[in-house]
């Protein structure tokens, strides 16, 4: 049985303060329905990490203890703590006495404000966005039914302050590739509305709707996106995903 999460995952507290940059800029005709692409100068230094980072995010939710009194450490201990973290169970949370303390700072935006280098570099490369074992699923047809589960299953998860996290995908159209961390879930007239980590943007929350109708899932457009209907699915939920 899963450990409870005695909190909400706060993006003011519990994400990244950097984004994950993007390689391109997007120019939607929203009259034409076409896309233009020009790539974004100077080149990004830290793109392609999505994935790395929302899984990340919710390590540090799962298995950290930030102590905002204790003195600062050097990056050589940020290092190993951070590794630490990420070392643990992705979908099982740690009990509060045996999370790995971090000294210094209150929240992981506060940590990676201040040592933005270290936590970059320990977090691991961009090569690990595109490894991540849960792609697979990316191949398999996404049936309306398993959207309807899916809105269900998050619901429950944002109710239990689980974090979960999610692919947003449009396979085989690669018009987005995506992750998010989900924080919070409501049932709504037309279905359901969530608010989500962007690590794309961490200074704003993704609005992620559900129309139970449809029994489709929809995010509104932005910089990355067009808007409209994308796929749903959860990753690190189950061992196989």
């Amino acid at each position: 049985m899963m450990l409870a999460v005695d909190r909400r995952f706060d993006p003011e507290r519990d994400a990244f303060v950097f984004p994950n940059e993007l390689v391109w800029e997007y120019h939607f005709d929203q009259e034409t329905g076409s896309t233009r692409f020009a790539r974004r100068e100077p080149r990004p230094r830290y793109a392609h990490h999505c994935f790395v980072l929302v899984r990340a995010a919710r390590q540090f939710f799962y298995h950290a203890r930030f102590d905002p009194a204790a003195e600062p450490a050097d990056d050589l201990t940020y290092r190993r703590l951070i590794r630490a973290v990420l070392a643990r169970h992705p979908r099982r949370p740690s009990r509060p006495e045996q999370r790995v303390v971090i000294p210094g700072y209150a929240g992981l935006r506060d940590l990676s404000a201040a040592r933005e280098p270290v936590v970059k570099a320990a977090c691991g490369g961009a090569w690990r966005s595109y490894v991540q074992h849960s792609h697979w699923r990316m191949f398999v047809p996404v049936s309306r039914e398993h959207q309807h589960r899916t809105a269900g299953e998050l619901l429950e998860a944002t109710e239990d302050h689980n974090a979960p996290l999610v692919h947003l995908l449009r396979w085989p159209s690669l018009a987005i590739n995506h992750g998010l961390v989900v924080f919070e879930g409501a049932r709504t007239q037309a279905g359901a509305r969530f608010l989500a980590y962007d690590p794309n943007d961490p200074e704003r929350s993704a609005r992620l709707t559900y129309d139970r109708e449809r029994r489709a899932f929809s995010l509104p457009a932005n910089r990355y996106w067009r808007g409209g209907e994308l796929n749903v699915f959860e990753i690190f939920r189950r061992w196989y995903l």
